[in-house]
């Protein structure tokens, strides 16, 4: 199996002392001045970055030990790795916390430091930010395939290599997969809440971690103050089962786009989608052998271009409108029999994948939550992912160990908590309607939509500072959001120097 082809099929689509006074957890300083400790958990000074961080950022980190198997609070235990970005040192803390919640399912909240940093910047000037790690991501007992074995499926294609590949996974594992579900994660958050010593927290979640926001404020509504969803996944939806019909979407709406600006059309006469389906249909005929250059060291290396490549790479950087705009003209090369700069950008893109999801934890979420509930729609046979995309990101759970979930799982979060929901308009896996969808049930919140964007807003234009008004006041009624009518669209590169002015 090639590696784009698991990376794809794992993607495709962060008490004690508190006595209820004005003041948040309290730091206190350990002996080792550097050190701090909240409530009962230690932190000491830790650089905070990932493989696909622009930067290292310094930060504290501690770790907290909950059961790796709630129902047997006696039996094995696994580390909570959590981070944990502070106001300055002379700003005194409001009493709730923020609790940043990553996306995936597989992302590691504490990778992702640097950014929640520049986007909650706002929120850092009064407020403690804790990122925690779900289990089984980054350094909360990863569910890591052993590192050989990605290597024994290099040349194997086919959800039935997947499930092979998974299968033998699971049984490396020292951990018990079933135990990593969104459900059991909402506990090991309210453990954290207690044990930093807070009443109340925020959650802002992101993609998969809005589910898991909505799923603990369902749970903890006593506990939940404000909630910030960033592309939004309603509870109901199979994730995974919708990306052809969202990412068709996103396509459609590129191409009206392109169609109303004359520089747009001129240069690209055939839209997007119609060039993918050009590409998938002779890649799908004969994969072709390309020659390129490896974008990150410039060596030459050598590689077989798929239709699964192409498709799957188109998706992945839908998600980011700079991403999104390099795609027109490195797809019209390959349209025109010049390869190489799709290579190389599927090359980037398959190893950003790998440096940042964990398959393992990925497969424990979706196949106790979603698996089951997914239909095949004919209708996607016609789309640009077609019906293959759901069912390679299933295809793990044929072998995968796997729990279950609440009966009440997927319905929709109800009642007053105060919420904030943002989408980009141009998001290929969340769409504003699913915002729109979830909002409908709670009366005290509000959807905006980031023109032009894709997926995850808020870091895009003036949303730090919105987002930062909302959790200080916890009323997103209130809130004056015309300042998003500045945020403008990515233009298409018309060459590989940008965009025509």
């Amino acid at each position: 199996m090639s590696r784009t082809r698991i990376l794809a099929s794992a993607l495709t689509l962060a008490l004690a002392g508190c006595n209820g006074a004005a003041h948040g957890p309290v730091a206190r300083p350990d002996a080792e001045s550097a050190k701090r400790t909240v409530g009962r958990v230690a932190f000491e000074p830790c650089a905070l970055s990932s493989a696909l961080a622009a930067q290292t950022l310094d930060g504290m980190c501690g770790t907290l030990a909950v059961p790796e198997d709630p129902s047997k609070p006696n039996g094995r235990k696994i580390d909570l790795r959590i981070a944990w970005l502070r106001p300055n040192d002379n700003v005194d803390a409001a009493a709730d916390p923020v609790f940043f919640l990553a996306g995936g399912p597989g992302q590691a909240a504490s990778e992702y430091a640097a950014a929640v940093q520049g986007a909650l910047r706002e929120v850092l000037k009064t407020r403690n930010v804790f990122l925690v790690d779900q289990r089984g991501t980054g350094q909360s007992a990863p569910l890591d395939c052993p590192k050989g074995l990605l290597d024994e499926y290099k040349d194997r294609d086919g959800d039935d290599a997947i499930a092979e590949y998974a299968g033998k996974c699971a049984a490396a594992l020292k951990s018990d997969p079933r135990q990593f579900t969104t459900t059991v994660a909402v506990e090991d958050l309210d453990t954290v809440r207690k044990a930093l010593g807070a009443e109340k927290v925020d959650l802002v979640g992101v993609s998969y971690g809005t589910r898991v926001a909505q799923q603990y404020a369902m749970r903890h509504p006593q506990q939940t103050r404000a909630v910030v969803l960033d592309g939004v996944l309603p509870n109901d939806v199979v994730a995974g089962g919708e990306f052809a019909r969202t990412f068709e979407r996103t396509l459609e709406l590129r191409a009206k786009a392109c169609d109303t600006d004359k520089t747009c059309k001129a240069r690209y006469p055939e839209d997007l989608r119609t060039q993918l389906a050009t590409l998938k249909q002779r890649l799908a005929k004969a994969p072709i052998d390309v020659e390129y250059r490896d974008p990150a060291t410039g060596e030459a290396k050598h590689d077989k271009l798929t239709a699964q490549t192409v498709v799957g790479l188109t998706q992945l950087f839908s998600y980011v409108p700079q991403a999104a705009a390099l795609l027109p003209v490195v797809v019209d090369e390959a349209v025109h029999e010049r390869y190489g700069p799709l290579m190389a950008l599927a090359s980037l893109g398959g190893e950003s994948m790998a440096g940042s999801m964990n398959r393992g934890m990925q497969w424990s979420v979706i196949c106790a939550e979603d698996a089951d509930r997914y239909a095949e729609d004919p209708r996607d046979a016609d789309t640009a992912l077609g019906l293959d995309a759901a069912k390679s990101f299933f295809a793990a759970c044929r072998t995968w160990p796997h729990g279950t979930r609440p009966a009440d799982f997927n319905k929709p979060l109800t009642g007053n908590v105060p919420v904030l929901l943002m989408s980009g308009e141009l998001d290929p896996v969340t769409p504003p309607y699913y915002a729109e969808r979830v909002a409908k049930s709670l009366p005290n919140s509000k959807a905006v939509v980031l023109k032009g964007q894709g997926h995850n807003v808020m870091g895009t234009g003036c949303m730090p500072k919105l987002i930062g008004k909302f959790i200080e006041t916890a009323n997103a009624k209130a809130l004056d959001t015309k300042c998003l009518e500045t945020v403008a669209p990515v233009p298409p590169f018309t060459s590989f120097n940008g965009w025509e002015p």
